[in-house]
């Protein structure tokens, strides 16, 4: 039988690239957009403010909670339900894909409750004592956000359909939230209103075609937890797991330390400014999230190219790839390093300046021009690691990637504010990226070596 996948060894590498990358790369950066449009409406708002913002980056990372949980059970799935296909065993797939539906909205209605039952001490935990005006309004979006959690449906299965299902409920969102924040006048529940509706129609057209595809067909019986195929499919999921939760670890490290020493800033600890920092930081994060969409975007469409080419014993081809991989990694990263260094004025106008202080159009200055300083070796490290995977590296790639997050990511933003107070938090990114480069120029050039052996 003629292997239809076989232009992975014949085709044009660059086109290759193209085509499998500029999917994931539209995919991640519309999923981005739920990140970054209730900030920019949020800012926008004359009664809100840089108050608002600095609620949205409180709330944010414990949105990931939830979502990770989604992606580790969807990756898994995804995984099995292909190995289940390929064994020509449908019914072992569709129970995969109904176990997975419901384990995802349990797991979510889980953290739902704990969420509601402890919102005052969570929202303590990630920063958001910074002020009175800042705890009332991420306590407001937060429970909005909350009731929203079950929503959250990971679809893998077609990845042009996962994009539209994502496209669409960003647009839900882009259209609802402007309406409830500006015209409503909802204030912070306007803006998780939306999101929540954005993703109730994600999760609508996830589940429609879940249920709907050629390959597989659902019934009710599947819709069971089935312990036996959870030990099997979760652990396909682990690396994602770890890989999305680390950064929960990393942003509640950022969010205290931004709270802490706001309040010992000769300037940040008056009670008018105190919540511009963690205001500004979340931008500079959300800004940060979508570089790294289309980095990891372009690495994971590489993916399957490497794959098939290890396997067809051509390394050559493979190693070619890494080499116009890191090329592409790293002009992204130059781009939009040349952008935060050089338009940081017009990124944080887009986030109401014109309505704050200029200590909020100074710091944010400081901040975009510090903490994004090293974006392409943060491109490059990102990529080395999804590379490693794509070489079936997976263990290695997970280990490092949770010693960035945590260990650097969490240790140097502790340790570094000591010394040089909120500017060290700034440092901590930067630090991070260096020693995090050190190892993977290692691997890059073991890899190489590897790849060059026949």
């Amino acid at each position: 039988m003629e292997n239809t996948n076989s232009y992975l060894v014949t085709d044009k590498l660059t086109s290759l690239m193209c085509k499998y990358s500029i999917p994931c790369v539209i995919s991640l950066l519309v999923a981005a957009l739920y990140n970054i449009v209730d900030q920019i409406f949020i800012a926008n708002a004359s009664y809100l403010g840089a108050y608002g913002n600095a609620a949205n980056t409180v709330v944010y990372p414990l949105t990931i909670v939830a979502l990770t949980f989604a992606v580790m059970i969807g990756d898994g799935c995804c995984s099995y339900v292909s190995i289940s296909l390929g064994a020509k065993d449908t019914e072992r797939a569709s129970n995969s894909i109904g176990s997975a539906i419901i384990s995802i909205v349990g797991i979510s209605i889980i953290i739902m409750l704990v969420y509601l039952a402890l919102s005052d001490q969570i929202i303590t935990v990630f920063g958001g004592r910074v002020n009175d005006q800042t705890f009332l309004l991420s306590k407001e979006y937060f429970f909005y956000i909350t009731l929203g959690l079950p929503f959250i449906i990971r679809s893998d299965g077609s990845p042009r359909f996962a994009m539209f299902a994502t496209l669409t409920g960003a647009i839900t969102n882009i259209i609802l939230g402007p309406i409830f924040i500006y015209i409503f006048m909802w204030g912070m529940k306007g803006a998780a209103i939306a999101t929540v509706l954005g993703q109730i129609v994600t999760a609508i057209l996830s589940i429609y075609y879940l249920t709907n595809m050629n390959a597989v067909k659902l019934s009710n019986k599947d819709f069971g937890l089935f312990p036996s195929l959870l030990k099997k499919y979760l652990p396909l999921g682990i690396t994602s797991f770890l890989s999305q939760i680390s950064l929960v670890f990393s942003m509640a490290a950022v969010n205290n330390m931004v709270s802490t020493y706001s309040a010992i800033d000769p300037i940040f600890s008056q009670s008018a400014y105190t919540h511009i920092p963690m205001a500004v930081i979340g931008i500079v994060m959300k800004f940060f999230q979508i570089v790294i969409s289309i980095s990891v975007g372009t690495a994971a469409g590489c993916i399957p190219i490497v794959g098939y080419n290890i396997g067809a014993k051509r390394k050559d081809r493979a190693r070619t790839l890494f080499s116009y991989l890191l090329f592409v990694e790293a002009l992204v990263g130059f781009s939009a390093l040349l952008i935060v260094e050089f338009f940081p004025v017009q990124l944080i106008n887009i986030f109401g300046a014109a309505n704050e202080s200029q200590y909020y159009t100074d710091f944010a200055i400081k901040a975009f021009r510090i903490y994004l300083c090293l974006l392409p070796l943060s491109t490059v490290n990102k990529s080395t690691f999804i590379y490693l995977q794509s070489l079936g590296k997976a263990l290695e790639s997970t280990v490092i990637s949770l010693i960035r997050e945590v260990v650097l990511g969490v240790g140097l933003t502790l340790l570094l504010p000591r010394f040089f107070g909120l500017t060290g938090i700034l440092y901590s990114f930067p630090a991070a990226e260096i020693i995090t480069f050190v190892v993977a120029f290692v691997i890059i050039v073991h890899t190489y070596k590897e790849l060059a052996t026949q």
